[in-house]
């Protein structure tokens, strides 16, 4: 009776072990969905708050919900260490988020990609985002299918991955 295990390589344990006691600033991306209860929004403000008010660097993108709750957050801490990557130009953002984005001293526009799909423009836009970070925080649904494959990609890439499930 044999059984295959997915024992991690060697090479992939030493650099995660690396990047959990790292004790100066990170990149760390912050990344979820848009449909967010108000109290977990708090809950994101606060944690990425907390996570540039230590000196880390904090990447993500321009929607509602759990990305705003991080602009808020770390606008809050120190605006600097704050970039925005967007996955179209800020016209095509919506309404209620323009005014915070407006805001944001690193904005990165994508006008290239307005002619896609907002879905197809956000996978982009998260690859970028995790080429970027050396540590990725999500804040998905079990069928956030492109949040969650942006997590798949950063672990290949061999990233500090954390996921919290909303469900």
């Amino acid at each position: 009776m044999s059984q295959s295990l997915d024992i991690p390589k060697f090479d992939e344990l030493v650099q995660e072990l690396a990047t959990i006691q790292q004790t100066g600033a990170k990149r760390i991306a912050l990344l979820g969905s848009r449909h967010v209860p108000i109290t977990h929004q708090h809950l994101i403000e606060m944690m990425s708050y907390a996570l540039v008010l230590t000196g880390n660097k904090l990447l993500t993108s321009g929607a509602t919900g759990t990305n705003a709750a991080a602009i808020r957050g770390a606008m809050r801490a120190d605006p600097k260490l704050l970039t925005v990557i967007l996955p179209q130009s800020l016209d095509r953002q919506p309404r209620e988020s323009r005014e915070l984005l407006e805001q944001v001293m690193h904005l990165v526009e994508k006008p290239e990609n307005d002619h896609l799909s907002l879905g197809e423009a956000s996978a982009l836009c998260n690859q970028e985002i995790v080429s970027r970070c050396q540590q990725l925080i999500c804040f998905a649904f079990h069928d956030s299918r492109t949040l969650l494959k942006t997590c798949e990609d950063a672990e290949e890439q061999r990233k500090l991955v954390t996921l919290f499930y909303f469900d």
